[in-house]
């Protein structure tokens, strides 16, 4: 189940303060450093628990963190994302729990597909871009990762089409906020 419910102010206000930071530190540097996302999992742990008495919001916490390590951890296994993104993600969900987190991921995939094309229409990659996908899907068909047979689908060479996506997501948990304090009004 997907929820688009604001957090309360002091959880929504740490929510866009990671967010923020790791999307400028990632625009920058194109990391997110440790300190910062270990802090947005204490601070999301503790935070929850204190505010929904214990158990029950160590519980959405620890489930929103396990949703987003599990479904990005497989995505770092494949290249297709770096281990920042997955401890900002994993960072995201215990702040905001785990059917929340559900709805940022969404947000994410739809704003990372479109800025996504944008790169590549712009660097006039969209022939091969495609092609890549295409290559992608016959790989996985055959259980092989695509990158050990084209470099450029690796996310961390040199020759891959890079998007700051600490960044996709900071502009998703903004959105996140603004969709969920319209749909709460």
């Amino acid at each position: 189940m997907v929820s688009f419910t604001v957090p309360p102010p002091g959880i929504a206000a740490i929510l866009l303060a990671l967010a923020v930071g790791a999307a400028g530190y990632d625009v920058c540097y194109r990391r997110i450093p440790n300190w910062l996302t270990a802090g947005g999992v204490l601070a999301g742990i503790a935070m929850n628990t204190f505010l929904y008495q214990g158990w029950p919001g160590l519980r959405n916490s620890m489930l929103g963190l396990a949703a987003a390590v599990c479904v990005y951890l497989a995505l770092y296994s494949i290249r297709a994302m770096g281990a920042g993104d997955v401890k900002m993600m994993a960072a995201v969900g215990a702040i905001v729990g785990w059917q929340n987190w559900v709805g940022i991921f969404l947000i994410t995939a739809i704003l990372g597909g479109v800025a996504a094309m944008a790169v590549v229409t712009l660097r006039g990659r969209v022939k091969r871009t495609l092609w890549n996908v295409g290559f992608v899907v016959a790989e996985m068909k055959q259980g092989r990762p695509a990158y050990l047979r084209n470099e450029e689908l690796d996310v961390r060479s040199s020759k891959a089409v890079g998007l700051p996506h600490g960044a996709v997501i900071a502009a998703s948990v903004i959105v996140f906020v603004t969709l969920g304090s319209q749909i709460t009004s």
